[in-house]
């Protein structure tokens, strides 16, 4: 059982009674008691390759501990040209409460990324509602990271259908050389009207490598959010939020994702999703319909000391068709080499 701490509990403002916890009798007191750190700065990355950065689950840098927010996007514009960053992707909670104070340090953390890289976003479970406590879709995104100012980029290809002035349900174009991509951002726990949006976008750029980024997908034991399946023994699944039981259920979990859209495109290559607690890792290759291979990824970091310690993941695009995951902290000014963070994928 994955390392569980009171501190994990309370940091991310859970509602679920602490006691109903498994693996709370294994208190870890070391952070890092898995991690093989390496100190920085980082290799330099492989010749002709790029990078895509992620960053998932900021809520606690806004809501005590904003530098590290801030040092992890000024370092990946310090480190653009060098590491060849193509794209930032944001993998929701991105603020704990709702709240705009926690939404300002969001906005000035993400600005710095303006006029350098091309990042994208989706609201996680704590982005709605009062004091993030997703009772309700309701949400200040819109305010501060409003569609005037991503219409206008090059990157920028649309938002969900029924909701065009929204950016909690968005799609993003970038090309590297001869590669091209599609990333399809959707909110937490998609509806299903949303999801057949992002089948359409899917279906309309076949030709492109598609990229999925949603809050909640996996778990942390290497399996898909299943409701069906598992019920409340998957822990946080968006089945079990009160917005769900607001909309009768019209919310979707990985599994749902997997099944009424990742699985049914030849040109999905990965899905990226934050949210889950324990040790916030995990990973699952699966076969679509065609027999392609799909990766599926969970990070997230929250649990960390300083509101993360600064540590983000970084796709390493190569030319080989592989990709290196590194998880890195320009705060520490280290590498995590342990298997669970460092390792590499063969895309379809």
């Amino acid at each position: 059982m994955p390392n569980i701490t009171r501190r994990t509990v309370l940091q991310a403002g859970l509602s679920l009674p602490i006691a109903t916890l498994p693996g709370l009798h294994a208190l870890a007191a070391d952070p890092y008691e898995d991690a093989k750190l390496q100190p920085g700065p980082l290799p330099d990355i492989a010749d002709g390759a790029f990078t895509v950065a992620v960053l998932p689950d900021t809520q606690n840098y806004c809501q005590g501990a904003p530098e590290g927010f801030y040092r992890q996007t000024q370092w990946l514009v310090e480190q653009k040209e060098k590491r060849n960053i193509q794209a930032v992707l944001h993998l929701g909670d991105i603020t704990n409460r709702n709240t705009p104070e926690q939404w300002e340090v969001a906005q000035k953390a993400m600005r710095r990324l303006d006029g350098h890289l091309p990042y994208f976003f989706v609201p996680g479970n704590h982005d709605y509602g009062k004091g993030g406590g997703a009772r309700d879709r309701t949400s200040r995104l819109d305010e501060y990271f409003p569609i005037s100012h991503y219409r206008e980029h090059p990157t920028f290809g649309g938002t969900y259908d029924r909701e065009p002035e929204s950016m909690l349900n968005s799609y993003h174009l970038f090309s590297v050389g001869d590669r091209k991509f599609v990333v399809i951002g959707l909110e937490f726990g998609p509806r299903k009207d949303v999801v057949r949006w992002a089948n359409e976008v899917a279906a309309k750029y076949k030709d492109r490598e598609a990229i999925l980024i949603t809050h909640a997908y996996m778990y942390y034991d290497d399996n898909r959010y299943d409701w069906k399946q598992h019920g409340d023994k998957q822990h946080w699944n968006p089945h079990s939020y009160p917005l769900a039981k607001a909309s009768n259920q019209d919310v979707s979990d990985g599994q749902e994702l997997w099944q009424n859209l990742v699985s049914q495109h030849e040109n999905f290559i990965l899905t990226l999703n934050g949210h889950v607690l324990f040790d916030g890792l995990g990973r699952l290759s699966s076969k679509s319909a065609q027999g392609k291979t799909v990766h599926q990824m969970l990070v997230n970091f929250q649990m960390k000391p300083k509101g993360g310690d600064g540590w983000m993941r970084l796709l390493e695009f190569h030319k080989d068709n592989t990709v290196q995951i590194v998880d890195y902290s320009p705060t520490r000014n280290e590498m995590n080499a342990s298997g669970q963070n460092h390792f590499t994928l063969e895309l379809a």
